[in-house]
């Protein structure tokens, strides 16, 4: 994969395109890491064909086993918002990230400031983005 940062317009339809655009397989470094985050990034959010469903959670599956061995967060005395604060600076998100993946660029502010609660359509979204169990992102 190219350098270039990734939009969901470069997302191809087919398993087979998705693979020539980055082979999934087992991560070994930060570099791996970060494609795929790239990968995933510009897929989450948006809606997916059978294709494009299968080749986001195969990725997610290496990206989720990369994150327990080296960047493992400690969530048991955080709170949900801490939790996502901290998910979201590991994945270099911003709060306008937060909003488009959760489907309203304004959401990400209202949410971060408490403003407004995490529901559980924001939970299972934010779990799979993050490749959480659900559970650490209630109270």
């Amino acid at each position: 994969m190219s350098t270039k940062m990734l939009t969901h317009d470069d997302i191809p339809a087919t398993y087979g395109a998705l693979v020539s655009l980055w082979m999934p397989r087992p991560l070994h470094d930060e570099l791996d890491y970060r494609s795929a985050i790239g990968i995933l990034d510009a897929m989450a959010g948006f809606e997916m064909n059978r294709d494009q469903e299968d080749y986001f959670e195969a990725v997610s599956m290496f990206v989720e086993k990369y994150e327990a061995e080296h960047h493992a967060v400690e969530c048991g005395n955080l709170t949900p918002v801490e939790l996502l604060r901290a998910m979201m600076a590991e994945h270099g998100m911003s709060e306008s990230d937060l909003g488009r993946l959760l489907g309203d660029r304004s959401l990400g502010h209202r949410i971060l400031s408490g403003e407004r609660e995490l529901s559980k359509a924001h939970i299972r979204t934010l779990a799979d983005h993050f490749a959480l169990d659900p559970a650490a992102f209630l109270a």
